[in-house]
């Protein structure tokens, strides 16, 4: 399926990654496990943020809820401590449960002193109502699912549109899905590079905007700004916990350059974490030093927060095909309504 730059519809000023993915940042992989048929089109998805064991070697995080109507797990602690300690699984709006349970059976299966001689351990899960086009009452997702999302986990190439959690997703009235971006940074003679994967299914028909100005619009009538999105960033730039919350709520940015205004019932949350100098779970040193980037400096990792996630929502776009939905709805596909109206 084509991506938003095959279609004419990159954006921004900085450029991107060589494989314009969130696994450009080195160490990140990710996984899919998709369910479809018999009335399913659902799934998840796994973002990992490098190969070791994150429990005992944490990634600093932060994370920025624009709109809270969520049902995720996981937030608060991340909030609290700044940091992630599991993989991150993204899935539909019923399946957010398994999930937790996947990765809490997984860090406790390779560290069997969780909740005994150590500290519990904190999963992080995301969801987004596929109910659209998938029967969500079925809560098909189960554990072993996540688990195969989870050992499917690659670097390089990140499949998009409809696959994984993305299968039953929408947006502005287009089929939508996975969509992944990222961009590259020099900062004082380093290169880095931050990369976004979002789960989009949010915008109202008719509200979206595209980088050169149109207005596509599948003509499905008035409704409401609902649904959701969720937006991971990822980068390898050292940044502290407070930074990394700010970086994270530039992707609110990102989404509003779509035509998003974050309606009543919409769930839209962004999470943001760096690779760089990772925490250890035990440290046996009562002080700990971290590297970060000096405020000053820190406008170039906004820009590029704001133009890989809309990237990557434009990518979700174009690479999902159109989708029936559930009690006669069809979803479109972007890529077809910009062929058929250039």
């Amino acid at each position: 399926m084509p991506t938003a730059r095959d279609l004419g519809l990159g954006c921004g000023v900085l450029p991107p990654g060589p494989g314009n993915a969130i696994t450009d940042v080195e160490g990140v992989t990710v996984g899919h496990r998709t369910l479809s048929g018999d009335g399913l089109a659902t799934g998840v998805t796994a973002v990992l943020a490098h190969q070791g064991d994150l429990f005992r070697r944490k990634v600093r995080a932060g994370v920025e809820v624009i709109n809270g109507f969520s049902k995720s797990v996981g937030l608060m602690q991340v909030a609290e401590l700044g940091t992630v300690e599991t993989p991150i699984l993204l899935t539909n709006t019923f399946s957010v449960a398994p999930c937790a349970e996947a990765l809490i059976r997984r860090a406790v299966a390779a560290n069997p002193e969780i909740g005994r001689n150590t500290s519990t351990v904190n999963p992080v899960v995301f969801e987004c109502n596929d109910g659209a086009i998938s029967d969500i009452q079925a809560m098909a997702v189960t554990a072993a699912d996540a688990e195969a999302a989870l050992d499917e986990a690659r670097s390089g190439a990140v499949a998009q549109g409809a696959v994984g959690a993305g299968t039953g997703m929408t947006a502005f009235g287009f089929k939508a899905g996975i969509g992944t971006a990222s961009r590259l940074m020099r900062i004082d003679g380093g290169d880095y590079v931050l990369g976004a994967l979002v789960l989009a299914n949010f915008g109202r028909a008719g509200d979206l905007v595209l980088p050169d100005g149109r207005r596509p619009d599948p003509r499905l009538g008035a409704e409401a700004e609902k649904g959701s999105v969720i937006v991971i960033l990822a980068t390898d730039l050292p940044l502290g916990e407070r930074q990394l919350r700010r970086v994270a709520r530039r992707a609110g940015a990102g989404i509003a350059r779509l035509g998003a205004f974050w309606g009543n019932g919409s769930g839209d949350i962004a999470l943001c974490f760096t690779t760089a100098d990772p925490v250890e779970h035990a440290s046996r040193q009562a002080f700990q030093s971290i590297r970060q980037l000096a405020d000053d400096r820190i406008d170039l990792p906004f820009r590029a927060a704001v133009e890989a996630t809309q990237e990557a929502v434009l990518n979700a776009l174009c690479a999902a095909s159109a989708t029936p939905g559930r009690g006669g709805r069809h979803f479109p596909s972007l890529a077809d309504w910009l062929k058929e109206t250039s």
